[in-house]
């Protein structure tokens, strides 16, 4: 099992940028495919992006490449989302999950952990 927290959210002006960040608990993170999820009021849970175990494939969003990138530290337990050139569309409830197999997968009921989320507000 693993505890996933994230951090990093917070207010930030359009154009600008944000690193969110999600601390795994446990020895076995590395044997988890990671990903990023993101939620307005109201709607359903959209998917960002995911992270294959080693960190050497990712896969995002379409509207989201070239904005987003995604990167984990296995030796600190650690998934990133680095987000540029911010919209006010970007405005979410941001959520880390974690599933323990091998694909990178885009539906939110093929995960198992969950994260409590970090709040990001753009500004127009």
């Amino acid at each position: 099992q693993v505890q996933l927290v994230e951090s990093g959210g917070g207010l930030v002006q359009a154009g600008g940028s944000l690193r969110l960040s999600c601390a795994a608990s446990g020895r076995t993170f590395s044997s988890y495919v990671m990903a990023w999820f993101r939620q307005t009021p109201g709607n359903e849970r959209e998917f960002v992006a995911t992270i294959n175990r080693s960190g050497g494939s990712s896969y995002y969003a379409d509207s989201l490449k070239g904005r987003f990138t995604i990167s984990r530290d296995n030796a600190k337990n650690t998934v990133y989302l680095q987000m540029n050139s911010l919209k006010p569309e970007d405005t979410a409830v941001y959520y880390c999950a974690a599933y323990s197999g091998l694909l990178l997968l885009t539906m939110t009921n093929r995960y198992d952990y969950w994260g409590q989320g970090t709040q990001v507000t753009v500004s127009s």
